[in-house]
């Protein structure tokens, strides 16, 4: 299956990206895991994202682009893959659209994760990160630490990122809502969207996700 995850930040595309794509045998294919992957090798869209990283400016979609078109084009992606973080907006989807049509291939679903605004935020605002190992992450909310400010792995100091704090959670989403959103209804057009609820634990949205995905497959082949 060829999908795309969609959804705001906090809605945990990239913990359910990791079991579908396991559950699917098909590459998790991440803007930042093709980002990194192309700076590290130095590879020319790498050395072009770098230089827009450095100078703290947007790298451009056409860079971004080229990138993804790349990681789909490696054999372990020949027979499907889930785009998490691409597309971003409707430049790069009409771009996804094009790469596709060359290749005589299609998606064969857009899963958009749901949900309230609010939950996202209280969500991110929540984590807590301890200094000495990042890998160590708490919720003041969620799973808090036995000791307020307290790793309770390591004894290390946890404090809430830039990135967490709320103020900057609402910029995100507004982002969110103005340039990725739209994509949504670009893929409604062709009949491809399932929206299902990111409320609840992991597993159970991890489960509605497989059976939609089910249903989307069931369409495709009927």
């Amino acid at each position: 299956m060829r999908i795309v995850l969609v959804g705001p930040p906090g809605a945990g595309k990239g913990t359910q990206a990791a079991f579908l794509a396991e559950n699917l045998s098909i590459p998790h294919i991440s803007t930042g895991d093709i980002f990194r992957a192309n700076i590290s090798q130095g590879t020319p869209l790498g050395q072009q994202a770098q230089e827009y990283m450095r100078a703290g400016q947007l790298v451009p979609d056409e860079v971004t682009i080229g990138m993804a078109k790349d990681r789909m084009a490696e054999a372990d992606a020949a027979s499907g893959f889930l785009l998490d973080g691409f597309p971003r907006n409707i430049a790069q989807a009409e771009a996804l659209d094009g790469v596709l049509e060359e290749r005589s291939q299609k998606l064969d679903a857009v899963l958009d994760l749901e949900v309230p605004e609010e939950e996202v935020v209280k969500r991110i605002a929540g984590r807590r990160i301890c200094r000495s190992d990042s890998s160590h992450v708490f919720h003041a909310q969620y799973s808090p630490p036995k000791q307020d400010g307290v790793c309770d792995v390591c004894g290390g100091e946890l404090y809430q990122r830039d990135d967490d704090r709320e103020e900057t959670v609402r910029k995100r989403l507004a982002v969110y809502h103005s340039e990725t959103e739209p994509i949504i209804d670009h893929y409604k057009r062709q009949d491809l969207v399932t929206t299902i609820s990111a409320l609840g634990e992991v597993s159970e949205v991890t489960e509605r996700a497989m059976q939609a995905l089910e249903t989307a497959r069931d369409s495709v082949s009927d």
